[in-house]
């Protein structure tokens, strides 16, 4: 075991830090999920949030089970699982969370738009930095600079989440005459709940779970969630959901939303492994500044703001971001990962799993003889993913709303480029591990 070590660590030393890995997958999670909620402005169309909410989900589910399978295979995924089947329970109750919160972020668009949402649900960072010193003893054992890097970027997080509160207040209604408060609520409300939904993230990886094996469950928590609030509380049989599928024009876009979230997802929770909750959660977030590039340059959401809620709005984006940099770059000394092992060793000694395996995989370092391979139910589930998408797409109508689409073009290319060279990196320095 300790060759395998001093291997793994050599094979670090040649492709750059997991510290800096986890940094780019953070700030590439941040492009992709910040792309992934402008589908949501379909609820501006006249459908409810939970129908919007459900058949988003729904392409969540679609691409959860078609890209591990793709990158790993359903045996190793299966395997992965199997092996620690504590952490089943934890995955739905992830989803479920998520899905909640995800309705909640519908509701905040329709009521506030995109632009001034998106900025106050990402408070979550503040949240998963709670439940990470509490929970996981993230910080303990940190230097002064450390400590102070981390307290100034939560006083700069919650100050942005006022600001951004104040803009919305005082605006009044939105333009779609719905009530702001509400919608300042909602987000607040999914940023409680996204912020606990890291829990279980970092007990999946502490206790070495590949995050792409972790998803697969976690998908399942989200479309059961989705399938019971959109029956009992959006009129059961006579939800606008059921309209929804059956017109079938903009059901792509929100499939289309689904898929470009668990890019983000997938990125984030690299993040999270990597860095802990409470550094990658915040560098992930800067999802706000393309969220609110989405809202303002694509569908133009600030044109009719005066300058002082413009203001207001660009000055809380630009301090939340200065707060999550701050976070971000607070690297844990040795002493931090002292106490993280510890934690990982409770964990180990709590559910019977290997210490020195366990270990291995903090770095990104497979263990074990767990097949790769693919079978020929891998590629039917990677065609029947495509096939839905295709169906899907032949049916799909422009949705009746006023778009940019020069910044559709422009903020796509980003979108690509980010996950060539994220995806690229991620690969050559862990093999999706």
């Amino acid at each position: 075991m300790a060759t395998q070590i001093e291997k793994t660590s050599s094979r670090r030393a040649g492709t750059g830090s997991l510290h800096t890995l986890g940094v780019l997958c953070g700030v590439t999670a941040g492009v992709w999920l910040g792309a992934a909620e402008a589908p949501t402005k379909l609820v501006n169309a006249g459908f409810s949030p939970f129908a919007i909410s459900l058949c988003m989900v729904a392409g969540v589910f679609t691409a959860r089970w078609s890209f591990p399978t793709l990158l790993k295979g359903t045996a190793y995924v299966f395997s992965d699982l199997m092996s620690r089947k504590h952490l089943l329970v934890w995955a739905v109750l992830a989803g479920a969370l998520w899905a909640v919160a995800n309705t909640l972020t519908v509701f905040a668009v329709r009521d506030v738009g995109l632009a001034i949402a998106f900025p106050m649900w990402n408070t979550n960072a503040l949240v998963g930095l709670f439940w990470g010193r509490v929970l996981f003893r993230e910080l303990d054992g940190a230097d002064g600079k450390t400590i102070t890097k981390v307290v100034a970027g939560s006083l700069c997080i919650v100050a942005a989440a006022i600001m951004l509160g104040f803009s919305t207040v005082h605006v009044g209604t939105s333009p779609n005459g719905h009530n702001g408060l509400g919608g300042v609520l909602a987000a607040i409300g999914a940023s409680l709940m996204w912020g606990t939904m890291y829990v279980p993230y970092r007990k999946a990886y502490l206790s070495g779970m590949n995050p792409l094996s972790f998803v697969t469950v976690f998908t399942v928590g989200e479309l059961l969630t989705m399938f019971i609030l959109t029956w009992t509380l959006d009129g059961g049989r006579h939800s606008s959901v059921f309209q929804l599928v059956r017109g079938g024009q903009f059901l792509f876009w929100l499939f289309l939303g689904g898929f470009v979230w668990v890019i983000g997802d997938m990125f984030q929770q690299f993040a999270a492994k990597y860095l802990g909750i409470g550094r990658g959660i915040p560098l992930s977030n800067t999802n706000q500044l393309w969220g609110l590039a989405w809202g303002a340059l694509v569908f133009g959401e600030l044109a009719t703001a005066d300058t002082k809620h413009k203001l207001l709005v660009v000055a809380g984006s630009a301090v939340m971001i200065v707060g999550a940099l701050f976070i971000s770059t607070a690297k844990a000394s040795a002493a931090e990962h002292s106490s993280r092992n510890e934690v990982l060793e409770r964990e180990c000694d709590r559910y019977g799993l290997n210490y020195n395996e366990v270990l291995l995989a903090q770095s990104g370092e497979e263990f074990g003889h767990r097949s790769e391979g693919r079978r020929w139910w891998d590629y039917a589930i990677i065609l029947a993913a495509v096939g839905v998408f295709i169906w899907l797409g032949a049916k799909a109508v422009v949705p009746p709303l006023a778009m940019n689409f020069k910044w559709i073009g422009v903020l796509g290319v980003l979108l690509l480029v980010s996950l060539f060279w994220c995806g690229y990196r991620l690969y050559k320095q862990t093999g999706f591990s």
